[in-house]
């Protein structure tokens, strides 16, 4: 392992631009700084800088190129799909700058902002960002990988969505790119992940939504076939206005989940309704009429309690993902997948998600991007925890249960729902091959040593090596 100085020597200016910047290595401020939300992975980096700004951003890229590094970086850590172990990381999470336009219905994010810090921000003025599941999530990570909203049925994806990026490329240039200035680079950002560049901070759409017709309905696992095959029935005919998946969950006995459900196999339906609450009611009433629920929670909310729709966890959980795309969901698919999880099964997997697809999410951004998988009707996503009784056969159980999905899958994958990173022909599954090319030659034309290299990297191995 190459080993360099805690803090960089001073430049002829006088103090080193990363003075007070350069972690002490295996220090609490360094554990607590690296520390990804996936707790399965442990970062190992030969150094660390926490960065305040995007000029400490773009110092601790010069520095990685003088001393010989490869760089990477974190914002909230909840993209860390893979451990990484090699040169330095760059640390976003206390750039966290929220400043909300309500006139042009706009935010500007800093890299290390959570969408809570969003959703707060702009719910005073009755506008709504494009956030996933949960509010715990970065604002930059999640978008520059497509970002799949909450709402992405009725808007589209995340990166659909952005007005301007700010942006350190690997040569330490800061840049300012939008649809008129770097406009190749604008595209790839908005999809490509974080390989081409480090983005420091972003400018994004908000949405007039105030309130929705949302929450989740909780059924026994003795009626999961029969609320699968309703939720492949029923969402043939949704509108878009209507955003809905559903997952078959196998919750711990841990104290802080709720009686009812602890301890359980359910089939978990979530739903997110633009429309007036009498309308969304009348929309999920084939659903209601299934099987009785165990919990019913879908009523009228504020935008800003959307997290009650998911309830993903809100704490650090070591776990293994992995997603794929479906052209199609037919009882045989159900069949497949019921054969791995459904009532009896004794599966190691916390949950098996069904996401509706569609709509605005399968139509070009007016301004084109990267992102991948507009031709896909589901997303498939497969999540063991790994601790507890089972965790060994968590992962072999993702993988067979996306395995089983095969004949109906697109062959391509979320990018933020991708799972760990593989090879490079794994990580081209990400996007269709003319868009992948396309990343690759904006990789090469942006950092051609591959200084650069965030988790799910774009053309490293065959290029550059390890």
């Amino acid at each position: 392992m190459t080993t360099i100085e805690t803090q960089p020597a001073a430049d002829d200016a006088g103090a080193s631009p990363l003075a007070g910047h350069l972690l002490e290595p295996l220090s609490p401020a360094w554990e607590e700084e690296l520390a990804p939300f996936n707790a399965a992975h442990v970062h190992a980096p030969v150094a660390a800088v926490a960065a305040e700004s995007a000029d400490d951003v773009r110092a601790a890229v010069q520095y990685a190129a003088d001393h010989g590094l490869t760089v990477s970086v974190q914002a909230t850590g909840h993209g860390a799909s893979s451990p990484y172990a090699e040169g330095l990381m760059i640390s976003t999470r206390r750039m966290t700058g929220v400043v909300v336009d309500p006139a042009t219905r706009t935010a500007r994010v800093e890299a290390g902002a959570k969408w809570r810090a969003v959703i707060d921000a702009a719910a005073p003025h009755g506008l709504a960002p494009l956030n996933g599941s949960s509010s715990d999530v970065g604002v930059v990570g999640y978008t520059v990988g497509g970002g799949l909203p909450v709402l992405g049925r009725a808007f589209g994806f995340s990166a659909d969505h952005v007005r301007s990026l700010e942006v350190v490329t690997a040569n330490g240039k800061l840049r300012h790119v939008d649809a008129d200035h770097e406009p190749d680079l604008f595209w790839g950002l908005r999809g490509g992940k974080a390989n081409l560049g480090i983005v420091t901070a972003l400018t994004v759409d908000l949405f007039p939504v105030a309130t929705l017709y949302g929450g989740g309905i909780f059924y026994a696992e003795e009626h999961i076939p029969t609320v699968l095959d309703g939720f492949r029935e029923w969402t043939a005919g949704l509108p878009e206005t209507c955003c809905t998946s559903v997952a078959v969950m196998r919750l711990p006995g841990f104290p802080d989940i709720p009686e009812p459900l602890r301890g359980r196999t359910l089939a978990h339906l979530r739903v997110a309704d633009l429309g007036p609450a009498e309308e969304g009611e009348q929309l999920l009433r084939p659903m209601r009429a299934l099987a009785p629920a165990v919990v019913d929670m879908v009523t009228e909310m504020p935008y800003a309690a959307v997290d009650a729709i998911h309830q993903d966890p809100d704490h650090p959980v070591p776990f293994y993902e992995r997603g794929t795309l479906l052209r199609e969901l037919t009882p045989d698919t159900l069949a497949a997948l019921l054969d791995q999880v459904g009532p009896g099964v004794a599966s190691p997997l916390l949950a098996c998600e069904l996401r509706h697809l569609g709509g605005a999410l399968g139509r070009p951004a007016a301004v084109p991007n990267a992102v991948g998988g507009r031709d896909a009707a589901y997303s498939l996503f497969a999540l063991a925890v790994l601790a507890g009784p089972g965790a060994e056969a968590g992962p072999d159980a993702a993988d067979r249960l996306v395995a089983s999905a095969a004949p109906w899958s697109t062959g391509q994958t979320v990018l933020n729902l991708h799972g760990r990173p593989g090879d490079e022909a794994d990580r081209a599954r990400a996007w269709d091959p003319e868009t992948y090319r396309r990343l690759r030659e904006l990789r090469r034309r942006y950092d051609p040593a591959g200084l650069i290299r965030a988790g799910h990297a774009i053309g490293i191995e065959t290029e550059v090596g390890r």
